[in-house]
């Protein structure tokens, strides 16, 4: 059974599965404990690496994807860096991490090098418009216990949201970048930033 923490990982990856071919070559930017990943992993036959700047959540996502029985590689790097050839991927999906690069346009301009010519970029994070009672319908989704409710509450409100982007910001950035443009899809309280090369 999939644990409600999960669900949201879950969610995204029967999304994105379906518009990848067997064999494509997927990054996950910041994929903390590899939920996203393994969770790609198990819906097709793709290639899928995993980028993080934590050492500890490099170690932790590859013991979560070896209990899970799936084929992923995390490595431990810089996504304003990435050790990684140009040309190599046809995806790269970054969620819920983006707000937290001290050098977003950086980064953005790294994606467009890793891409193949074709491939797209999706980053997936909050909004920083989302409303209170927004985020209090999102966290009553993640059927967290009482304590545990009001504390994500006081995070998103008072932490995550700071840091979050306006719709207007990747367009911006996307300007700064060889991307040029990108397409913004809202959602309950974030965005999908779609980028393509």
């Amino acid at each position: 059974m999939v644990r409600p923490e999960h669900d949201q990982y879950q969610q995204a990856a029967r999304e994105i599965a379906p518009t990848l071919q067997g064999g494509s070559q997927v990054l996950e930017v910041a994929p903390g404990p590899g939920y996203f990943a393994i969770a790609l992993a198990e819906l097709g036959s793709f290639r899928i690496v995993g980028l993080d700047i934590s050492r500890s959540f490099v170690e932790i996502a590859a013991a979560n994807a070896e209990k899970a029985g799936v084929d992923v590689e995390f490595r431990q790097g810089d996504a304003s860096a990435a050790p990684f050839e140009d040309d190599s991927f046809d995806l790269i999906y970054c969620r819920a991490a983006f707000k937290n690069f001290s050098d977003p346009v950086g980064v953005l301009k790294e994606m467009h090098r890793m891409l193949k010519p074709g491939g797209r970029a999706v980053i997936s994070d909050l909004r920083k418009d989302a409303s209170a009672a927004d985020i209090q319908a999102a966290v009553e989704g993640m059927h967290l216990g009482a304590i545990n409710s009001v504390l994500t509450q006081w995070i998103f409100r008072h932490s995550l949201l700071k840091r979050a982007y306006l719709p207007d910001d990747p367009r911006r950035m996307a300007s700064q970048t060889p991307f040029g443009s990108c397409e913004i899809e809202p959602e309950s309280i974030g965005m999908k930033v779609s980028f393509r090369k």
